[in-house]
């Protein structure tokens, strides 16, 4: 085991990436994250040539994976800053011991409901909704009413048209899997899953398989339901190939029928650079770093105060009220909960 963890850091050390030109700077400051992260270039070197620095960028696999690095690697850590810990893994971060407290000054702009650790050892950067979107021109096309509810995939006039994520292998899969645990509860959660089961649903192993494999909307499948994002929608208008006015598809966010991420940030114990890594914090609660995130990575800026782009403001919906499944329950139970989906759907 402990020869595999080796390999595994030494494999994560080869794809560091290193953004920005300030190579020859005096300081160097590392920020572990999941494959996912993105930021623009000229954002990263506005702080790397006001702090005389250089910011690499260590992708470690999904969430979950880097967070186990991040973990593992305590003793000696690999990097000074960890982005992308979310409220799914949570609890698992706090009880790894891995963060330091900062109460930084930015902190008075989050949005108070993003704020789960009141010690700051992790403080929100940014958050997004999953939750049902659908191919609002096949629905249109076929005189079907497009679904405005969970309990709507399981009627019989929606057999065989959604596609989901597998929890086990998919952030987003895992989410809409916690957003049924929310809305029908521990002793209702699995009798929804078999009821979906036997309307025919399909399960793809990640988002991007089920979205450009499966969804009418975006490839020649024939599932025009699909798990994804709230922001999906502006995502499509922003990257048609032709100018859209309205947007293709639609997100689901009535009550209880959404999950919200949380992505957090956190400075790690043993850094050497822990004065540069609260700057760094700093800006990434800053409104230049936050009104890059919608469009870089399709999710909410964490300040209140920064913009949304255009294409966000017309075509993006938040879910008023989302599905609650408490972070200590999600931590505790979450492997149970997925060996129960996984007999269920695919036994």
């Amino acid at each position: 085991m402990k020869r595999m963890c080796c390999f595994a850091a030494t494999a994560i050390m080869t794809m560091v990436c290193l953004l920005g030109s300030n190579v020859w700077a005096e300081q160097v400051i590392t920020v572990m994250t999941h494959d996912s992260f993105d930021v623009s270039k000229e954002v990263i070197a506005e702080f790397e040539q006001a702090n005389g620095a250089t910011v690499r960028f260590l992708k470690a696999g999904d969430a979950g994976a880097a967070l186990v690095q991040a973990i593992l690697s305590k003793s000696n850590p690999l990097a000074d800053v960890f982005y992308g810990v979310d409220n799914t893994f949570y609890s698992r971060a706090i009880t790894g011991d891995i963060f330091l407290p900062y109460d930084s000054p930015l902190l008075k702009d989050i949005a108070p409901e993003l704020k789960i650790d009141k010690e700051n050892r992790l403080i929100p950067v940014d958050y997004g909704d999953v939750c049902l979107n659908y191919d609002k021109a096949w629905f249109k096309e076929k005189g079907i009413a497009p679904p405005a509810d969970l309990d709507d995939l399981i009627k019989p006039a929606y057999k065989g048209l959604t596609v989901i994520e597998n929890p086990a292998t998919s952030s987003p899969g895992l989410a809409f899997l916690l957003t049924t645990i929310g809305k029908y509860g521990e002793e209702g959660y699995l009798d929804f899953w078999k009821k979906l089961r036997a309307n025919n649903v399909m399960i793809s192993a990640g988002w991007e398989d089920a979205y450009f494999g499966y969804f009418t909307a975006a490839s020649k499948g024939d599932r025009p339901i699909i798990v994804s994002y709230a922001s999906s929608p502006p995502a499509a208008v922003y990257y048609s190939e032709t100018p859209l006015t309205e947007a293709p598809t639609a997100a689901v966010v009535i009550a209880n029928n959404a999950f919200r991420q949380i992505e957090f940030v956190g400075i790690l114990k043993g850094t050497k650079q822990e004065e540069l890594a609260r700057k760094l914090v700093d800006f990434m609660l800053s409104k230049r770093f936050q009104e890059d995130i919608p469009l870089k990575m399709f999710v909410f800026p964490a300040n209140t105060t920064a913009q949304l782009p255009e294409v966000f403001v017309k075509h993006a919906v938040v879910a008023e009220q989302p599905a609650q499944v408490d972070p200590q329950a999600i931590e505790e139970k979450r492997e149970q909960w997925l060996e129960d989906w996984t007999n269920t759907m695919l036994r």
